[in-house]
């Protein structure tokens, strides 16, 4: 099944319209089509808009679902919560049809918008002007994908009037508080780039991706969720974009960061890592220790958390490790690790005591009461039977398809399984018609 989502506007209406013609007119018995509104209710009309979109699913014997953005708004970064909130809501609507994936009506148009805006605030190399990407991974379990990349929206609105379909404008769109607005109208009467341009970007992202899986797979070990080793040769090598790339994710993920430093952190590490000699520096929350025997990695012992999950309940500590309350009691985590057990396996890896004495004051421990009513402390342990989990913030929440291969790459090391793979193969390698 196909999850369509629909907000009235031209291009999901266009998309919606495209694809039952496609499976009931082409003669694609296999495949069936859903679709989702999500009403942010951020204003007066869309609670009607949505109900005129269920209106229009009925009509054509479309099944159709509203989910509605609850509680408070906020009032700055009002369009990234709200797309953050629509895409979570997808994921959850798909999961509830069961659809194999999810599609949005994003254009050629919003393409070059994307990459307007990023081009005013990215270096001209930088990875993310490969723009939007065919298909995105959110929330680890639902691939959304974005077959309209290659067409502009002057098409799907001609598509549309040629059967007689009007669409909702969405006022927002001319609103010119956010960003997006004032860059479309920047773009305005420009004919978008082709689509071939894109996919060039993206196919160089990709390359990147799976050279710099290559370099993690080869030159980087992972223990316990803790601590990450690069080779020397990796981590002097800061010149090299891949290689910069590789250090700077690893440093990312244990640091429990969404994103990778910035360009005066990054300038700093690479002054020190080049040089290859013995010394420590801290940026990003991660200690960057660089020994004769290589680089390694771990977080820093201090602005450490303790919270409280309760029964049933999950939730990520630090930014760095997913945690599981299956038990019938609340649990505490809280920093300070230094079990012997935890000391004797990061040791029996191959680490440096002095490293590994460091290191262990970072790692979370679960405090839960024995059935004897003592406390009883678990320090973090990935296997057999975790508690633990390790947080990958650069993708769990959205993973592009050309970093997927990197992706898995850093799972692996992490002792995570692969991110679910895309429900078709164009969507890995970036084609575009």
């Amino acid at each position: 099944m196909i999850l369509a989502a629909v907000s009235g506007g031209s291009d999901s209406k266009g998309l919606l319209l495209a694809l039952d013609e496609a499976i009931t007119r082409g003669g694609f018995p296999a495949f069936s089509l859903s679709a989702c509104t999500v009403d942010h209710a951020l204003r007066p009309e869309s609670a009607e808009e949505a109900r005129a979109v269920a209106a229009f699913c009925a009509e054509r014997g479309i099944p159709h679902i509203t989910r509605h953005w609850q509680g408070d708004k906020p009032a700055t970064g009002l369009q990234a919560a709200a797309r953050a909130a629509r895409y979570g809501h997808l994921a959850d609507a798909a999961e509830q049809v069961g659809a194999s994936c999810v599609v949005t009506a994003h254009t050629a148009d919003d393409q070059a918008e994307t990459i307007a805006m990023r081009q005013s605030r990215s270096k001209p190399d930088a990875l993310g002007l490969a723009g939007m990407a065919a298909g995105v991974l959110v929330d680890r379990r639902a691939w959304v994908l974005r077959p309209f990349l290659s067409l502009s929206r002057t098409d799907i609105r001609d598509y549309l009037s040629a059967r007689g379909e009007g669409w909702f404008d969405d006022p927002s769109n001319a609103n010119m508080r956010f960003e997006r607005v004032r860059v479309r109208h920047a773009l305005s009467g420009a004919t978008p780039s082709t689509a071939a341009v894109f996919a060039a970007a993206a196919n160089v992202r990709r390359r990147s991706s799976e050279h710099v899986a290559s370099l993690l797979g080869a030159q980087v070990s992972v223990s316990e969720g803790l601590v990450a080793r690069l080779e020397p040769a990796l981590a002097m090598n800061m010149a090299d974009a891949d290689s910069r790339r590789a250090v700077l994710s690893v440093a990312a993920v244990v640091g429990g960061r969404q994103h990778l430093p910035g360009r005066e952190t990054t300038a700093r590490l690479a002054a020190l890592l080049s040089t290859g000699e013995r010394g420590r520096l801290t940026a990003g929350r991660v200690v960057f220790d660089c020994r004769q025997s290589g680089l390694y990695l771990y977080r820093e012992a201090r602005g450490l958390p303790e919270i409280i999950v309760k029964p049933g309940r999950k939730t990520i500590w630090d930014g760095r490790f997913l945690v599981t309350n299956d038990s019938a009691e609340q649990i505490t985590i809280h920093a300070g690790g230094e079990t012997a057990d935890l000391g004797a396996r990061l040791i029996a890896a191959g680490l440096p005591d002095a490293v590994v004495k460091r290191a262990v004051r970072s790692a979370p421990v679960c405090s839960r009461s024995a059935a004897s009513g003592e406390s009883a402390d678990i320090a973090v342990q990935l296997a057999p039977k975790p508690c633990f989990e390790v947080s990958i913030g650069l993708y769990d929440t959205f993973l592009p398809c050309f970093d997927l291969m990197m992706a898995n790459s850093i799972a692996a090391l992490f002792g995570r399984d692969r991110y679910l793979a895309p429900p078709v193969h164009d969507v890995l390698t970036e084609k575009t018609g």
